[in-house]
């Protein structure tokens, strides 16, 4: 590695308990290793619009914007108080979240995302953007449970694009 190379770690939220302790995480360890931190909220609001669904019932794609933007600014601000720290960007992008994210993370050092608690204590698989992510992304993902973190003692998983996946106890 180049020795004037900055890592980068990306972490993707989406305003669940599973993805602020992802934040929590990936910024605890973009600071041991003196990191860029690039968090990432996807909208999607096609995701959510059935043709059979009341037009009603659905927010409006203004709407989804402000409140995606919204919770974006509060987890930052839940993480890091007022102020953000140098080296940590974040970025607001509508598309289909599984795509968004593998697309960050090309040139990245680290994927980091959150796994919801109903699948992980019954011991289903993954959502789909997680599922995708560790399939198809360009650089390791590591995935953190709802109440997990470095210090808790909580398990997550670490994956390499095209290389065996390994289950650690998260320190």
């Amino acid at each position: 590695m180049d020795k004037d190379h900055q890592q980068r770690i990306v972490v993707g939220i989406s305003g669940s308990p599973a993805s602020g302790s992802a934040l929590r995480w990936a910024a605890e360890e973009a600071s041991l290793r003196r990191a860029r931190l690039h968090v990432v909220r996807v909208w999607d609001p096609a995701r959510h619009a059935a043709p059979y669904a009341c037009a009603g019932a659905l927010p409006t794609c203004d709407e989804e914007r402000t409140t995606a933007c919204n919770g974006l600014a509060a987890a930052l601000r839940s993480e890091f108080g007022p102020a953000r720290p140098d080296g940590v960007t974040a970025e607001l992008a509508e598309g289909v979240p599984e795509r968004v994210l593998i697309d960050r993370s090309a040139g990245a050092d680290l994927l980091v995302l959150g796994l919801t608690g109903p699948a992980r204590l019954a011991g289903r698989s993954p959502g789909p953007v997680v599922r995708t992510c560790v399939a198809r992304a360009r650089c390791p993902v590591v995935v953190i449970g709802a109440a997990e973190g470095p210090q808790r003692g909580g398990r997550s998983w670490t994956t390499a694009p095209a290389r065996a996946r390994l289950a650690r106890q998260a320190r």
